[in-house]
């Protein structure tokens, strides 16, 4: 099994126990790894489909040999009564036969959406950021979703109808031989030509059920960035451009759907079992010309003929739902094969941090790691507008040669600077110039392309990541809140806090005295996103969330672009409060912030064009006027 991906051996952020070891090598094994497992529900539904198969089979026979009963000695209905109890035993046990199939491949199907949802959601959470930047967020919950109730409907529906029908395929061939050896051509026959035809049938489902599940990824995707940018949508009076773009992708789902139901209409073993009755029938009427069968013979072989019916039929939408799941299979592990370039190396370094920290030659391209982790193209739509974090005088930042080459907006090239620990360091530059990007290389958001990142003179890569995030705090201009109450949404890095603990972090980030405006304080649910705040109760919140968490190393992206100057006071007295003991790196163009820090950074286009306090820069560094003399 050395050849078998496993969950808990690939390359990941993050990662859980791996409950079972699933195959990843193709949709089939993947399936059938999550449902081996279960290996006693396969075993009762198994049974149940075989022992149901046969009792369907002695139902027909017993009617035959009351027919010939009748035939031979009509005036005794002795026997005649013992053939009913007969078949009243053997069709009423099928009901509790069928139960103990269909229970046992729910149970699997069940069973298996379960494993799969929770396999895919610890890959979702393992994934590195350039993957979520490049994979769109409709598209994974269509994944999520919908594909993972297909594989539920793959295994029943599904598998439940298809083996049951299978077994119900050769249960005519082997009961017909006690009439007579040569009426097993028929049902011979028909098996062979069904099987080509189902073939025939598959190979050409397959595509369109690919295409059913794509079309349906897309429908979603499109709904999802329209009702997350309906502000955008409204504001630009775009609603009738949206329910088109959504229309034309309602309409190729359809499409898609039309054409399957086209294949599934032209399922020629219906046909085909038409002409097996005929010819089954006319073959047992001829032997019964010859003295080989008797009526009762004809009756109970026709009736095991009709057995057939049972798979042709449920053929046309059985074999559909597992093409389905098998598409949908396909899509999710797609994603979770999808390599990743980060791993949590949980053998890694797990030391207390102090908060140095120091890049080394640093150079990083979002094209290289987007193509490392499998994306063909640079992150969609990024910027690094909004990008600027808090930190701070002089001989503490360290620059080593700066790289005389420019880089492209989206990487960093040779940078080079020490930051000791418990010093503030402000970064500033303009719009796209890799500031954000710096930032988020500390906490291996995204890893460097070359040269080094090094915490405590460790190489990021070298930390064990829970860890080494555990000690970093990032506070972005676009802050996100979970749809739970406040308190919640505060202690969200450190779930175990006492309200006392919540409350103080509130009060270090000025966020308690509007928390205790609204009605139900701590304890008042926001919406999706925190869309019922404003932008500056988000930014406090977030401020206590990273307070509560005490990190050593503490990056503020433009955390306080959305608060007015009367609480901006405020909240700088309790940055500088809780900047004291911890490195911090501010991204910031408010002058308010940069002249507490120790140093400042001047990033331009990537790379290191100064490096000093305010009033040196203002002296020394052109690129350093320009952002704050407006030239």
């Amino acid at each position: 099994m050395n050849s078998v991906a496993t969950a808990s051996s690939s390359t990941s952020e993050f990662t859980l126990p791996d409950r079972f070891h699933t195959d990843r090598r193709s949709p089939w094994r993947w399936v059938f790894s999550h449902a081996v497992h279960n290996w006693h529900l396969w075993l009762m539904a198994i049974t149940g489909s075989i022992t149901n198969a046969v009792a369907a089979g002695w139902g027909p026979m017993l009617i035959g040999a009351a027919f010939n009963f009748i035939v031979s000695k009509p005036s005794d209905f002795h026997f005649l009564g013992q053939i009913a109890i007969l078949i009243a035993i053997s069709q009423g046990s099928r009901g509790v036969l069928q139960l103990m199939r269909n229970f046992g491949f729910e149970l699997l199907a069940q069973r298996a959406e379960r494993d799969v949802r929770d396999e895919l959601y610890t890959s979702l959470l393992g994934k590195s950021m350039t993957f979520h930047s490049l994979q769109p967020v409709g598209d994974t919950m269509a994944r999520a979703t919908n594909d993972v109730r297909e594989v539920n409907f793959m295994f029943s529906p599904g598998f439940n109808m298809v083996i049951g029908s299978l077994i119900f395929l050769v249960v005519p061939v082997v009961m017909a031989v006690q009439y007579h050896p040569s009426l097993v051509i028929t049902p011979i026959l028909f098996i062979i030509i069904y099987f080509i035809l189902l073939r025939r049938y598959l190979r050409s489902l397959e595509p369109v059920t690919d295409e059913v599940r794509v079309s349906f990824g897309a429908l979603n995707m499109r709904l999802a960035e329209a009702l997350d940018g309906i502000e955008v949508v409204k504001g630009s009076a775009q609603e009738a451009s949206e329910k088109e773009r959504f229309a034309h992708n309602a309409m190729r789902f359809r499409d898609a759907a039309v054409r399957q139901g086209d294949i599934e209409a032209r399922f020629l073993p219906f046909l085909v079992l038409s002409i097996a009755y005929a010819f089954g029938l006319l073959h047992a009427i001829l032997l019964y010309r010859q003295g080989l069968l008797r009526v009762g013979d004809v009756v109970g072989y026709f009736g095991l003929l009709l057995m057939l019916d049972f798979p042709t039929f449920s053929s046309i939408w059985a074999y559909s739902r597992i093409a389905l799941g098998l598409a949908g299979a396909r899509r999710i592990l797609e994603v979770i094969n999808r390599e990743n370039n980060l791993d949590q190396n949980a053998a890694g370094f797990k030391g207390p941090m102090r908060g140095e920290i120091e890049f080394d030659a640093v150079s990083f391209s979002y094209s290289a790691n987007s193509a490392a982790a499998g994306g063909a193209l640079v992150i969609p739509g990024y910027t690094d507008e909004g990008a600027r974090h808090p930190v701070p005088p002089r001989d503490l930042v360290r620059p080593l040669e700066p790289i005389e080459t420019d880089a492209p907006n989206d990487s960093l090239a040779g940078l080079s600077f020490k930051v000791p620990a418990g010093k503030t360091v402000a970064i500033v530059g303009q719009t796209g110039s890799g500031k954000t990007t710096l930032a988020r290389l500390v906490n291996r958001t995204y890893d460097v392309n070359a040269g080094g990142v090094r915490v405590d003179g460790v190489d990021v890569r070298d930390w064990n990541l829970e860890t080494l995030r555990r000690g970093i705090s990032i506070i972005e201009q676009d802050i996100f809140l979970f749809s739970s109450t406040i308190a919640e949404n505060i202690a969200f890095g450190q779930p175990g806090a006492t309200q006392e603990q919540i409350e103080a972090a509130a009060r270090a980030a000025q966020a308690h005295e509007f928390i205790m405006t609204f009605q139900d304080g701590y304890q008042t649910v926001v919406g999706e996103r925190g869309v019922t705040l404003s932008g500056g109760q988000r930014q406090r919140i977030a401020l206590a969330r990273a307070f509560l968490t005490d990190p050593r190393i503490l990056i503020l992206d433009d955390s306080t672009s959305a608060i007015d100057s009367a609480t901006e006071d405020r909240i700088q007295r309790a940055i500088y409060q809780a900047a004291k003991g911890r490195t911090t790196l501010i991204i910031t163009h408010r002058l308010s912030q940069i002249r507490w820090a120790d140093q400042i950074v001047v990033l331009r286009q990537g790379r290191i064009s100064a490096i000093g306090t305010h009033d040196e820069l203002l002296k020394s560094s052109e690129a350093y006027r320009r952002i704050f003399a407006g030239a």
